[in-house]
This record gives C-alpha cells, sequence and structure tokens, in this order.
C-alpha cells in the first residue's frame, strides 16, 4: 500500500514540473481544485459578514486559479468588500476586472439597488 502512495506522489511530483500542455491541463486541474475551495471558503465569509478574511480568500481563489464565471463572482465581491470599506477606487478596479471577463455581467435586483456600490457599478459599465 505503501509503495501505491509513493508511486502516486512520485508521479503527482513529476505532472507539476512538467511543462507541456497536456500536464499543464492536469497541473491546472489541482490548481483549480484549490482555488474553488477557497472561493467557497471567501464567499461562506461574505456572507458571515467576515469581509477581511473573505477578501484574503477570494483573492487567493484568483491567484491558485479559478473557472471564468467564478472569477467573474470573485471580483464582484472583492468590489463590494472594497465599496463598503470606503476604497471606491479599488473597488471599481475590481468591477473592471469582472466586466473585461464578462461585459455583459450584471448586478442582481438586490445588489444593483445597493446605495453604496449600485451607482458605482453603473457608473463602471457605462465606462464613466
Amino acid at each position: 500500500m505503501m509503495i501505491r502512495w509513493l508511486i502516486v506522489a512520485v508521479a503527482l511530483a513529476a505532472l507539476a514540473a512538467c511543462s507541456s500542455d497536456p500536464m499543464r491541463g492536469v497541473r491546472d486541474l489541482f490548481q483549480s481544485a484549490k482555488g474553488q475551495a477557497a472561493f467557497a471558503t471567501g464567499l461562506k465569509q461574505y456572507d458571515n459578514g467576515d469581509y477581511a478574511e473573505s477578501a484574503k480568500n477570494l483573492q487567493g481563489a484568483l491567484d491558485q486559479g479559478l473557472a471564468e464565471r467564478d472569477k467573474v463572482a470573485a471580483y464582484k465581491h472583492l468590489a463590494f468588500i472594497h465599496c463598503v470599506s470606503g476604497r471606491e477606487r479599488q473597488c471599481r478596479d475590481e468591477f473592471r476586472k469582472a466586466l473585461a471577463l464578462d461585459p455583459s455581467m450584471d448586478l442582481a435586483p438586490a445588489e444593483a439597488g445597493h446605495p453604496i456600490w449600485g451607482p458605482i457599478f453603473r457608473a463602471v459599465k457605462a465606462g464613466r
């Protein structure tokens, strides 16, 4: 049993070091799984009002790799955190990153009606 785990560990290490396209895809899949865990944790922390930790995990998830749809959501939530923290420039920057990935992105009605980030989002989307 120990030999099997050793073989798996050596194979994974070889895959991580390999830069060919197929191997890069396998390595990216493992990275994406780590990013997905941090993303889920960050969203849960956001929902619980723990914005500082949420921002760390959302940024970590972006750094580790996410699917494009999840990147958009991570940038949007980071924008919300910056907006409510009085960091308008960073808020705008995060909305711009989200819109660069998905120009058709829009906020849910409850999000769009928020008095702080709603007007900022609309201005960024309009190019102002």
